[in-house]
């Protein structure tokens, strides 16, 4: 099935760069949120990246070419014209699912829903459609434009196609595919790097080492291009605590459970660059106060 008309739900910033990538493969794409001004800022964001990557000379195209292809809408309306359906809200089980039971009933009967979730059991989501085979996750990671890897992930009930389906809209649209065989909490990548992610916030706790040398040490010791803290502040600490959360609820593993210290600071509502200040604090431009 070749994927000509994608509907990406939620507007932030997963949301964004996966408009992105559609338009920059050819695709037309429609861009939905329930806040205009979500759009817009996000639309601005899109056109900024965009016009970055012909820069560079990484993209061809003309920015108008590529903006044209982008839609933004309130409604769900053009979901019936969508061979794909993406759900990139936030990470948060109810409101997912009342997502896909709104889409389920307006995407037509061959189109595949995928949802970005990057810990919630993607079975677990399909469970509230009609037709859960039809149903799988497509967890890109973040910068979008910039992270070739989106993991494939099959659900409990995933046909063979769609599975397929999946792994060809990848290298469709640039990327490379991780093939997730088995619908686990946290898929394949995030359970490898939660597990360090969670131990750098506890050596931080415990006034071992600062925010600033771990990820000095990470990106000197481990050739990272972004240390664990600058990558959490870009994703928002809230992201973060909810995929955690999720993983623990699904598990009952307490390993998975999210220190004091990220408690704290979401509940202090220190999210990361788009409330000022996570891990790092901010100036109004995203620049970092002490970068």
């Amino acid at each position: 099935m070749e994927i000509k008309k994608v509907f990406v739900v939620g507007a932030g910033l997963m949301g964004g760069g996966i408009a992105q990538v559609c338009a920059q493969a050819g695709i037309h794409v429609t861009l939905n949120d329930v806040k205009e001004e979500a759009l817009e800022k996000s639309l601005k964001s899109i056109r900024w990246s965009v016009g970055k990557f012909i820069e560079k000379g990484k993209v061809q195209e003309d920015l108008e070419q590529i903006m044209s292809r982008i839609e933004s809408t309130v409604d769900y309306e053009r979901v019936t014209e969508a061979d794909l359906v993406i759900e990139a809200v936030f990470e948060n089980l109810e409101l997912k699912q009342k997502v896909f039971r709104e889409i389920d009933g307006l995407a037509k009967k061959d189109a595949v829903i995928a949802t970005n979730t990057s810990a919630i059991p993607i079975s677990e989501l399909a469970s509230v459609t009609a037709k859960p085979e039809r149903v799988l996750g497509l967890h890109f990671f973040s910068p979008v434009p910039m992270m070739q890897a989106v993991e494939v992930i099959r659900g409990i009930a995933t046909s063979d196609s769609v599975f397929a389906t999946g792994k060809a809209f990848v290298l469709q649209i640039g990327k490379e595919p991780i093939m997730v065989n088995r619908d686990v909490a946290g898929f394949v990548i995030n359970r490898i790097n939660f597990p360090s992610a969670i131990e750098a916030m506890r050596l931080v706790e415990q006034g071992v080492a600062t925010v600033e040398d771990i990820d000095k040490g990470l990106r000197l010791a481990s050739g990272r291009k972004m240390g664990i803290f600058e990558t959490g502040d870009m994703v928002g600490l809230d992201v973060t605590y909810g995929a955690l959360m999720a993983m623990y609820h699904e598990t009952g593993d307490p390993r998975w459970y999210p220190p004091l210290l990220l408690r704290r600071k979401v509940k202090a509502g220190h999210l990361g660059r788009k409330t000022g200040k996570g891990w790092y604090e901010y100036n109004e431009d995203g620049s970092r106060k002490d970068g």
